[in-house]
């Protein structure tokens, strides 16, 4: 009896930071979403291996992110913005223009009760994209934490300070691909 309450402790214990890991207190406000579900790039991919034609990955980021920086080779793309050509002195960034069609641009490929793995470069855009699925009755849309690309390096002493080598698909050492599926890429006026 000892035995099972000291391991049904330890296991209390290591779900507890398990959740802790991955909710809300450990994630910036911008990555949550109101579904709560995350996941990370590795386990995407290991699930990937075991059962690959119930995993669905959704690239929410621009068409040009996904072709020029690479992708997951099963991933649909289908953009929540695109890259205007104007530049946000402001912001100092390209200016992104919403896309008014993503969730029925999703609705034509997916179901809503499919489970969903959402990506963008490092978690925000999925997030909202998530959000917005939700809205739209989507049940089960996992974030995949990181993105693509990662979160930056925050040490200034780094030679790496500010480069996308935390987390993400890119740095877990799955694979991706520069080669272009146009049945999943995103090309304007056939989706």
């Amino acid at each position: 009896m000892k035995k099972f309450v000291k391991a049904a402790g330890i296991l209390v214990l290591v779900l507890s930071a398990a959740a802790i890991s991955f909710g809300e207190a450990a994630l910036p406000k911008n990555k949550q979403t109101v579904l709560d579900l995350y996941v990370t790039a590795k386990e995407v991919f290991e699930k990937q291996q075991i059962t690959p034609d119930n995993i669905k990955i959704i690239d929410v980021r621009t068409p040009e992110e996904y072709i020029f920086i690479g992708h997951v080779s099963t991933a649909v793309n289908i953009p929540i913005e695109f890259l205007e050509q104007s530049w946000n002195a402001e912001k100092k960034r390209p200016v992104m223009k919403t896309n008014t069609h993503f969730v029925s641009d999703v609705k034509k490929k997916f179901s809503s009760t499919d489970t969903l793995y959402v990506m963008c470069r490092s978690g925000n855009r999925s997030a909202r994209a998530i959000n917005m699925l939700a809205e739209a009755g989507f049940k089960s849309a996992y974030n995949i934490i990181g993105g693509f690309e990662g979160d930056k390096v925050k040490d200034k002493g780094s030679l790496y300070n500010g480069r996308r080598m935390v987390n993400g698909w890119k740095n877990s050492e799955a694979p991706w691909t520069y080669k272009l599926n146009p049945e999943l890429m995103y090309v304007p006026g056939s989706n």
